[in-house]
């Protein structure tokens, strides 16, 4: 259970609170970042989701340190770190059941031998919401980080303000609110949160499916010098990668081409899975990455 520096008032004293300064409307509520304006204010807070599972939270802008908020809301010290990003639209019902499969018995075992951070979108859909489902499936410790626009995400105690936010997902163990409110305004947010929170250890990227943000998330990633491994067959951008990658001389979009370029820097910077391999060669492929060697043994559910 996570850790908060503040702790949230009980739901009707902080309903009586925010009447009293204007920032419920006369139905009660008004947009979310609204009330994570009145009351993070850069100070965290502590959601409890109707699964009875809590969360802490902390808003930033800025100007902020990132590092002494990321302390506020318990996260501290140097460790590996494991960014998800990406999608689960449009697959088949075996590569969806694969893909759930492999966040059982990979992302989350890793993360939990390894005690390494995992960051993602922190919304209750696609790779997030297998990520958080992973992690209480093998009752994992290890944190989980979601990262949103404070503009585009629902507070766990009420409901949506308007049709285009988004629930959290209600496994995570913290949540950092960026600004904005337009998906794709954390993607630099993400990138640097991780690198952040690895303050010098290693990280690793791991995509799934996705889409146009997906693909700003892997230059952020990129630019951030983290390694990019990308799961081939589960749809989308990550076989338009993969298929850019296994057939070079077929023309591939622009902006595919220009992520796969590699400088002197980057020479193994991006690393093609395929879903119809074992998992064992997924796992070694990010535990090397996360510990530059394999001495480790991962844990199977």
């Amino acid at each position: 259970m996570a850790r908060c520096a503040g702790i949230a008032p009980p739901r009707l004293r902080k309903r009586r609170v925010l009447a009293k300064s204007g920032a419920l409307s006369q139905d009660g509520y008004k947009p979310n970042h609204l009330i994570f304006k009145q009351f993070l204010n850069n100070q965290p807070l502590k959601l409890i989701f109707n699964n009875g599972q809590t969360a802490c939270a902390i808003q930033v802008d800025h100007s902020v340190d990132l590092s002494a908020a990321l302390n506020q809301i318990g996260l501290h010290g140097s460790r590996p770190v494991l960014v998800v990003v990406g999608g689960a639209s449009k697959m088949s019902d075996q590569s969806m059941a694969r893909l759930r499969l492999l966040f059982v018995n990979v992302l989350a075992p890793i993360a939990e031998t390894l005690g390494a951070c995992v960051v993602d979108g922190g919304t209750d859909t696609g790779v997030m919401q297998m990520m958080g489902q992973a992690r209480a499936e093998i009752a994992g410790t290890f944190p989980l980080v979601g990262i949103a626009p404070v503009g585009k995400i629902a507070l766990p105690d009420a409901p949506p303000s308007y049709s285009g936010e988004t629930s959290l997902e209600p496994n995570h163990t913290h949540f950092v609110l960026i600004p904005g409110s337009t998906w794709g305004d954390e993607s630099p947010w993400l990138a640097r949160i991780a690198t952040t929170l690895a303050d010098g250890k290693p990280s690793v990227t791991v995509m799934a499916n996705g889409g146009a943000i997906t693909l700003l998330d892997l230059f952020e990633n990129k630019k951030a010098g983290r390694p990019l491994v990308v799961l081939g067959g589960s749809g989308r951008l990550a076989d338009e990668i993969t298929m850019a990658v296994r057939y070079p001389e077929q023309e591939a979009r622009e902006s595919v081409t220009e992520l796969l370029q590699t400088n002197h820097l980057q020479q193994n910077h991006l690393t093609c899975y395929d879903l119809s391999q074992p998992f064992s060669e997924l796992t070694k492929i990010i535990m090397q990455g996360l510990t530059r060697q394999s001495r480790y043994i991962v844990k199977s559910t």
